[in-house]
């Protein structure tokens, strides 16, 4: 199955790097928000990064920006997703948020669309319960930035089929991704443990153990991670931790999931990360 049209719902910073991919791998995109300043942003921020990856790609045959973009529809219609053969939700990490963007989906997709949750730990059964289709419900935890990372964790829900897998692997393949298959559990493999590691790095900070820089290059340079706990926290957003643990807290019920007062602290103050300008560290 060769898919050719895919909606994407959320234009944040996953969304738009899952936008972007699938618009450079020939697919015509449905991105999804709730305002044109969101969108329009969005637009900004793929025309940016394409231009930088033909910066940084200057051996490879770069495709013109306008090109990429002519493939991605931007739109605040939901009615369109009526088009589409595959569906990529990255809404906030708000149980109430998704539970309310399925059940609309459902009644507007074709039967046979598949719905995938691009989430961090929100469980993919528990989304799967709110529509009619819960055999077509699957989710693809994509890495940050999607364009660049090769590998996803696929999760399977309680009722996930064998063939939803497949069309799933099958898009993926399209993208230029491999993937593993975990089954359904809050925070899945990944987040699960990263979550935790960077809760608990940033509870160091709270307590003076140790500088965000010196935590971050324990990391790098005793065990050889590519980015520290803190870095990584900054590239995901301070408020998609936040959320995401709050999830493992309320999901398992175990106080090692509490998240750091510093945390909140941060999130409250607008301290975001990257995408805000500041977290951890400063970004121009």
């Amino acid at each position: 199955m060769n898919i050719q049209v895919v909606g994407v719902i959320g234009a944040g910073v996953m969304g738009i790097g899952v936008s972007q991919n699938l618009a450079q791998t020939g697919h015509h995109v449905l991105l999804l928000d709730i305002s044109e300043e969101i969108l329009e942003r969005a637009k900004q921020e793929i025309r940016n990064s394409v231009r930088f990856q033909g910066f940084f790609n200057k051996n490879e045959k770069s495709e013109n920006p306008d090109d990429i973009l002519n493939r991605i529809k931007f739109s605040t219609n939901y009615q369109l997703l009526e088009d589409a053969e595959f569906i990529i939700e990255n809404a906030t990490e708000k149980w109430e948020i998704k539970k309310d963007i399925y059940s609309k989906i459902d009644a507007i997709c074709q039967p046979n669309t598949v719905f995938a949750a691009n989430t961090s730990a929100i469980s993919i059964t528990r989304i799967a319960s709110v529509t009619k289709r819960a055999s077509q419900v699957i989710g693809i935890h994509f890495m940050n930035p999607v364009p660049m990372k090769p590998m996803v964790e696929m999760i399977r829900g309680y009722h996930t089929s064998d063939p939803t897998i497949e069309i799933a692997k099958n898009l993926l393949a399209q993208m230029g991704k491999e993937c593993i298959v975990v089954n359904d559990s809050p925070g899945f493999v990944s987040n699960r443990v990263l979550m935790l590691t960077i809760n608990e790095a940033i509870f160091v900070i709270q307590d003076q153990v140790a500088s965000v820089e010196e935590v971050d290059r324990i990391f790098k340079t005793c065990f050889g991670h590519k980015m520290g706990p803190l870095e990584t926290a900054d590239l995901i957003g301070l408020d998609t931790i936040l959320s995401s643990i709050e999830v493992l807290y309320d999901s398992f019920n175990d106080s090692k999931y509490r998240p750091s007062p510093l945390l909140k602290k941060m999130v409250d103050a607008g301290l975001h990360g990257r995408k805000s300008g500041r977290g951890f560290y400063i970004y121009q």
